[in-house]
């Protein structure tokens, strides 16, 4: 049975391409003293004489074909296989020959990583890794496994995580080349490793954060290397690579994991360039619109640029994750400082990434956006641009126009409502006269709904108010909070600071007696229908984006803002009238009712000033 095993035929490749044959013998693996080195012996069947002694020797590429075939090159045009007649002979040959590359990779990586290893020999280890990882790419696929699962093993990871964060431009150059060999090798390896790497490392020295930094920190004027990176980023959070088992799913392991370790560390250029405190000191300073907030130098614009290109990618490709990242730091806002910048490439990432969440036509990040007044940097964008027909003017007006096509009801309410008056004098596309047509289409749909309702208490069943809305949203938050084990902060509530509550609160005060007074006179009104009328008063609620540095061209364009105290912008109640009669009691809070009776009285309705 051993003999059969191990039974096999020698070949050698002659000069004209072809296999000839040596014999037939049996082959081992022992130790040979003249070779100082464990090696391949076959010896005939017929008289036991030596066929073949070959040293196994760890830089020499063996590779094992069609189960019961090992070939290799001994030397310069000598190539040698041995053809076994069983799988499992084939098998526990090759097992030795992997043995040895073993024992010699970890010596190699043992050097690799030593501080008192000198720089040029680090520089030749890590670039023979790198040929070594590209060679392996003409591998059979089983081959090639067993090579990058023997590098795992050996702590190619960890490796790299030292040698990509030296000072050596070359070695970190072939340490990322190596690291892309690993990524498209297998991506689920590379997170399960930083997984497990974060219980027992502070963040800034994971795997991940080190390629982030070496990203952020590519001295190439075209951020060649940034750029690779970025690439390798984007495949490690694609959860279309991810593995899904009974027990675990690694799509949601994983992204917590990088949302509360990495995330971070990749939007900290971002963040930083778009500072409140930069803004205050640019613009006291004397900056204007021309005068970006980021840095004006083309790398740094170039970096912002690969970051969003990132975002945007999250925002498609992720759910609750980059939701909740999105609005606990009030991310968007940031993003939209972007659009002033010089660099017109930049602008449009930023314009891109709002694109992207309005295209998901998730209402919550709706109200998102029109709670923090977020289409007047957009808006400012688009003025400043003037009559210039170019790929800024073409991106702005295509993100109005997906807004119309689709109806998305509570955007179109807020543009109409807030900056008609700056657009409706845009009449090279119809874009903003169709979003008006669409509002007041909907207004009119309302109120004949409302019309056609008989009673209160029947509206009260089949309609939610806005106060319930908010809770769904507040309940929504808390439960990703379970989920991220962060306490969601709104932005609307980080973005005010402390200065503004006691004026805030004073505004309140005043407008909740003046609502007092209201509701005495408003008392409900015996219709000529037999119904009850209502008097509602108006409370548009403004929001933390009035006070944004993006506060400027389209300011000049708004009428001014109502002096009725239930307009102040820090009102943001909801209205509602209490009715009663006999022992009946109902509760109305309609946010679109107060049309009707404002229609009725003829009375032009005030937008709130822009900024104010």
């Amino acid at each position: 049975m051993s003999d059969t095993r191990r039974r096999v035929k020698v070949y050698t490749l002659n000069e004209d391409r072809q296999w000839d044959d040596r014999g037939t013998g049996h082959v081992s693996s022992t130790y040979v003293e003249e070779l100082k080195g464990m090696s391949l012996l076959v010896r005939a069947e017929s008289d036991g004489s030596l066929l073949l002694e070959s040293k196994i020797n760890p830089n020499t590429a063996y590779q094992k074909q069609q189960d019961t075939l090992i070939v290799w090159s001994e030397a310069e045009n000598y190539d040698l296989a041995l053809s076994f007649q069983e799988k499992a002979g084939c098998d526990e040959i090759w097992e030795k020959i992997c043995q040895e590359d073993e024992k010699f990779l970890s010596e190699v990586f043992a050097q690799l990583t030593d501080e008192a290893t000198d720089d040029d020999k680090r520089r030749e280890l890590v670039n023979f890794f790198k040929e070594f990882c590209a060679f392996s790419q003409t591998l059979q696929p089983q081959n090639r496994d067993a090579f990058f699962k023997t590098l795992a093993k050996l702590g190619i990871l960890p490796a790299l995580e030292i040698v990509m964060g030296m000072d050596d431009l070359q070695v970190r150059s072939a340490a990322t080349d190596i690291f892309s060999y690993l990524v498209e090798f297998s991506p689920s390896m590379v997170r399960e490793f930083v997984m497990q790497e974060a219980q027992q490392s502070d963040d800034d020295v994971l795997l991940i954060n080190v390629v982030i930094e070496q990203m952020i920190c590519d001295t190439d004027p075209e951020l060649g290397g940034a750029v690779q990176l970025m690439g390798l980023l984007r495949t490690l959070i694609d959860p279309e690579n991810m593995l899904a088992t009974t027990n675990k799913t690694e799509k949601s392991e994983f992204l917590n994991f990088f949302y509360n370790h990495c995330m971070h560390v990749l939007t900290a250029p971002l963040l930083t360039n778009t500072s409140e405190d930069k803004c205050e000191k640019d613009n006291m300073l004397g900056s204007n619109k021309t005068n970006t907030i980021c840095p004006d130098n083309y790398q740094t614009a170039q970096l912002l640029a690969l970051i969003l290109e990132l975002l945007t990618f999250c925002v498609e490709h992720h759910t609750y994750h980059i939701k909740n990242y999105i609005m606990n730091k009030d991310l968007l806002r940031r993003v939209l400082v972007l659009m002033n910048s010089k660099h017109t490439f930049l602008a449009l990432c930023a314009l891109r990434f709002m694109r992207r969440i309005i295209g998901l036509k998730d209402e919550f990040y709706n109200r998102y956006i029109t709670k923090g007044n977020l289409f007047e940097p957009v808006i400012n964008a688009l003025l400043d641009n003037g009559t210039r027909y170019n790929l800024l003017n073409s991106a702005v007006i295509e993100l109005f126009e997906f807004i119309r096509v689709e109806d998305i009801k509570s955007l179109t309410a807020h543009i109409v409502e807030n900056f008609y008056k700056a657009l409706e004098s845009i009449e090279y596309v119809q874009t903003f006269k169709g979003l008006k047509t669409k509002y007041e289409q909907e207004k009119d749909r309302q109120n004949q709904k409302l019309n056609s309702v008989p009673s209160i208490l029947r509206s009260n069943r089949f309609r939610r108010d806005a106060k319930a809305l908010e809770e769904d949203e507040e309940m929504w938050f808390n439960e990703d909070d379970d989920e991220e084990g962060k306490a969601v902060i709104t932005p609307v509530e980080k973005s005010k600071t402390e200065d503004d509550f006691p004026d805030s609160y004073e505004k309140f005060m005043e407008t909740k007696k003046a609502k007092e007074s209201e509701d005495k006179e408003n008392l409900p009104k015996r219709a000529s229908s037999g119904g009850f009328k209502f008097t509602f008063s108006h409370s548009p609620s403004a929001t933390n984006g009035t006070n944004s540095t993006n506060s400027k061209s389209v300011v000049s364009q708004t009428t001014p803002a109502s002096s009725n105290v239930s307009s102040s912008k820090t009102t943001n109640l909801a209205t509602s009238v209490t009715a009663t009669k006999g022992n009946l009691v109902g509760l109305v809070d309609y946010p679109d009712d107060e049309e009707e009776d404002e229609e009725e009285e003829s009375s032009p309705r005030k937008r709130p000033r822009l900024g104010s």
